[in-house]
């Protein structure tokens, strides 16, 4: 990955950290990463736990950034939200899996996007 694009995604997470913080929401985790993979943020708002994808774009020339996440990018999504839950004391009524849609400085977050 080249720098311009790590610094693309990190600015893009920090843009939707910062959405659901004024949405209520607190950060339990950034950047979790495991042997399966990495979720880009995990998030509580009462009793329900979110796990999100972060997609960032600069242009729509390659699609939305919510068409990158796929079949099995959210088949691994749940695998790791499975494991985060087993290695943390944190005990949701429900677990919710979303996409934050960064495009220049427009966060969309779509919520229970599966």
């Amino acid at each position: 990955m080249t720098v311009a694009r790590r610094r693309l995604g990190i600015r893009g997470e920090q843009l939707a950290a910062s959405c659901y913080t004024d949405l209520g929401f607190e950060v339990l985790d950034r950047n979790w990463r495991c042997a399966g993979g990495e979720i880009d943020l995990v998030l509580r708002k009462g009793s329900m736990l979110v796990v999100c994808e972060v997609k960032t774009r600069s242009t729509l020339a390659f699609g939305s950034p919510a068409e990158a996440v796929t079949a099995v990018k959210r088949a691994r999504l749940r695998r790791l939200a499975a494991r985060w839950l087993a290695e943390h004391d944190v005990h949701p009524a429900t677990v919710r899996f979303d996409v934050a849609c960064v495009l220049g400085d427009n966060v969309e977050i779509v919520a229970a996007a599966w």
